[in-house]
């Protein structure tokens, strides 16, 4: 990896075995060049003494998970922390080190430490989350000025935070195509969905605040000829609050490595994310994953969707129940995709999670020999435009 240190340590408020996304991809691929911690947030089951328990996932990548003890303060979480960090970097040369935050929240243990080089890999737009904490924005703009370079993980969140960083740069999700291309080739689902009889419709993903639960009620009620698969862990909403009707089915959480077996037995896609706060910034993932598998895609008007997916004819976008089940209707008629699928497959050359990491790695490296800092302009949000 040219100069740039030969260990990276990840602050990240995301765990590796939740879902597989961004962080893994990108992560898995860095460890070729340089060996990857993982550190988790903490769980609170230790007894009494805080320690660190690391899981070597791949031979240059350990996931590293902090144990604390039940009943602490935020303070003595922190301090914690930091003590289990010290432990974790005694021996070692911070000049070897690329520190990669995902949370800004992390500074409020590591702070006090300066490696060679710094970057923050922002996917989202964390601040506008359900139950981010309040100091979240100021930590921000302290990372911001001790970041060497800042990537974003879509244009509208690039927009925003270029404007307060001066080497900040667009890395858009990205795409595995050779794994989840297998969908497009017949073969046996899952048991759990190959039971579900009639036409599938799927959603893969966090169930969350972001996810339009009418949306999926609505479709149902409409088509109950239709089924609707949902595959994913259901966090900060009440299960209760879910939809229960006998063609809509929640499988739960499967590995990344099975995802393209049910994606194979989908008819169309679905994007179901509500337009709000917590959606307008985000880029979502599975977009060009439902492509590569050959799937028809629905998606409500997701800015990052709209652009470049819309616009281009790949993706069609709807924003309400009888958009969704019009559109899904079409795409369930018999007709020749080549064409569009040549489309999908035409934009889809240029993306790759490969490719985005040895981009990533050149500004790493130019980055070490400047330093950028925040730009003196408002943090303050822009008013969200729906439909925009």
């Amino acid at each position: 990896m040219k100069d740039l240190p030969e260990n990276l340590l990840c602050f990240s408020h995301l765990r590796w075995d939740f879902v597989y996304q961004r962080p893994q991809h990108l992560l898995t691929r860095l460890s070729e060049f340089t060996t990857v911690y993982f550190l988790e947030e903490p769980v609170f089951d230790s007894s009494e003494t805080a320690w660190v328990s690391y899981s070597q996932r791949l031979p240059n990548l350990w996931v590293c998970v902090p144990h604390l003890p039940h009943g602490l303060d935020r303070q003595q979480i922190n301090d914690c922390l930091r003590e289990l960090l010290d432990g974790l970097l005694v021996g070692k040369d911070l000049k070897d080190f690329t520190f990669w935050y995902y949370t800004p929240m992390a500074l409020e243990f590591s702070d006090h430490l300066v490696p060679r080089h710094t970057v923050y890999d922002c996917m989202d737009e964390l601040s506008a989350f359900k139950f981010a904490p309040q100091e979240l924005k100021e930590l921000e703009e302290k990372l911001f000025s001790k970041a060497h370079v800042v990537f974003t993980g879509g244009h509208s969140l690039y927009e925003f935070k270029k404007k307060q960083h001066l080497n900040t740069h667009f890395f858009p999700s990205s795409i595995d195509k050779s794994h989840f291309v297998k969908a497009r080739k017949p073969g046996s689902e899952p048991a759990d969905q190959a039971i579900i009889a009639g036409p599938k419709i799927g959603f893969y993903g966090v169930i969350d605040e972001r996810f339009d639960i009418e949306l999926i009620r609505g479709i149902a009620e409409a088509r109950p000829d239709w089924h609707i698969v949902l595959i994913g862990p259901i966090v900060k909403i009440d299960p209760a609050h879910l939809p229960q009707l006998p063609n809509i089915h929640y499988l739960g959480s499967k590995s990344y490595d099975e995802l393209p077996g049910y994606l194979s037995g989908w008819e169309v896609a679905l994007i179901p994310f509500l337009r709000n706060e917590s959606t307008r910034f985000i880029s979502p993932t599975k977009t060009p994953e439902y492509l590569a598998g050959g799937k028809p895609v629905v998606s409500t008007p997701i800015r990052d969707v709209v652009h470049p997916y819309g616009v281009n004819q790949l993706v069609a976008i709807g924003e309400t129940t009888e958009d969704f089940v019009t559109i899904i209707d079409k795409w369930m008629m018999p007709e020749d995709r080549t064409a569009w699928l040549r489309g999908v497959d035409e934009f889809l050359d240029n993306y790759s999670w490969d490719l985005t990491v040895r981009a990533m790695i050149d500004i790493m490296h130019k980055a070490l020999n400047t330093h950028y800092s925040i730009r003196p302009l408002s943090t303050k949000l822009p008013e969200l435009q729906v439909g925009a």
